[in-house]
């Protein structure tokens, strides 16, 4: 599993800074312009995983980018390119500390909440009476912090993020009516795919000149649970498991071989049958959202792929 890019370290014409995230490493460049490079690393509970997983990166780019080009009529947001088929340009924002998640189900982590007998998540109301995968009345927003790279996102409340000014009330209302527009597009797309968006979340920021724009990935395995709509309700009546697509397989898996991100545990070894499970998995979800048969890029030397093609697209904005 060598043909994997896992870290970067380029030098880009007018480069200032590097971030690198828990997937994506951003380069900041001159002229207000971001080159982001979505890596293969996987990351589950906050931890980034010892080996990448061929064309993850690829994947969460190309999803993300053509949620973005479906979702643009409703919400702005910050592409300007795909020069690679892992790197998106765009322009440079002031991102917001908070993570917008979006929830249709009683699935993940709420589902893990749920179970422990809590009725409230970030200040929303649970209703009683549900069981794992059920469907909520209407879709609740339940926020998290953004964390820095090994540190757990927390989840947060509307009403604390006001009060500790993470974002002014006028922005906040923005965020929140994007995150439902965005929410209710994305169940439309997925549904005339044969499947079910149950949750998700949305990063947003604010560009030089004040307009809040949506960043970062959209719709992807990474960010994103997908049921498959055929056989839900069956399923659910039987009480039984939902054949889903997202990245809660592999947090399952984990859970089986007692990680969960918690200190002191140790990151059970990912086999090469596993890994190349999970990298089939992920083009399953691409092809299953797009509609679209994944044609996978040339890894031979990813490294030069993308040098060559993010110089290429920055040398024609000159």
């Amino acid at each position: 599993m060598s043909n994997t890019i896992i870290d970067t370290n380029f030098h880009f014409p007018g480069q200032t800074s590097l971030y690198k995230g828990k997937v994506r490493e951003v380069y900041h460049l001159e002229n207000n312009i971001l080159v982001m490079v979505a890596t293969d690393r996987l990351s589950a509970f906050d931890v980034v995983m010892p080996k990448g997983i061929p064309y993850k990166g690829q994947i969460l780019n190309q999803i993300a980018t053509k949620m973005m080009a479906d979702t643009a009529d409703i919400v702005p947001n910050w592409l300007m390119a795909t020069p690679d088929p892992n790197v998106a340009v765009g322009y440079a924002c002031e991102p917001f500390k908070v993570e917008m998640v979006i929830r249709g189900y009683l699935s993940g982590h709420s589902a893990r909440e749920y179970k422990l007998g809590k009725r409230v998540l970030c200040g929303v109301a649970m209703p009683h009476g549900l069981n794992e995968n059920d469907k909520f009345p209407s879709p609740i927003i339940t926020p998290a912090t953004k964390a820095e790279m090994g540190d757990h996102d927390e989840d947060i409340s509307k009403e604390a993020i006001l009060e500790r000014g993470i974002v002014n009330e006028e922005d906040y209302l923005i965020l929140e009516k994007y995150t439902k527009a965005l929410f209710q597009r994305g169940t439309e797309i997925a549904a005339k795919r044969g499947l079910i968006l149950v949750d998700t979340k949305y990063e947003f920021g604010k560009t030089k000149d004040g307009k809040i724009v949506l960043i970062d990935e959209i719709h992807t395995p990474d960010s994103s649970r997908y049921f498959y709509a055929e056989g839900y309700g069956e399923r659910q009546n039987r009480g039984e498991a939902q054949k889903q697509l997202s990245k809660e397989f592999v947090r399952q898996w984990l859970i089986s071989n007692n990680f969960q991100g918690l200190k002191g545990q140790v990151v059970p070894e990912m086999t090469d049958a596993y890994i190349q499970i999970v990298s089939e998995r992920y083009i399953e979800l691409y092809e299953n959202i797009t509609g679209e048969k994944f044609i996978k890029a040339d890894i031979s030397d990813i490294q030069a792929r993308i040098e060559k093609n993010v110089l290429g697209y920055l040398s024609s904005l000159k």
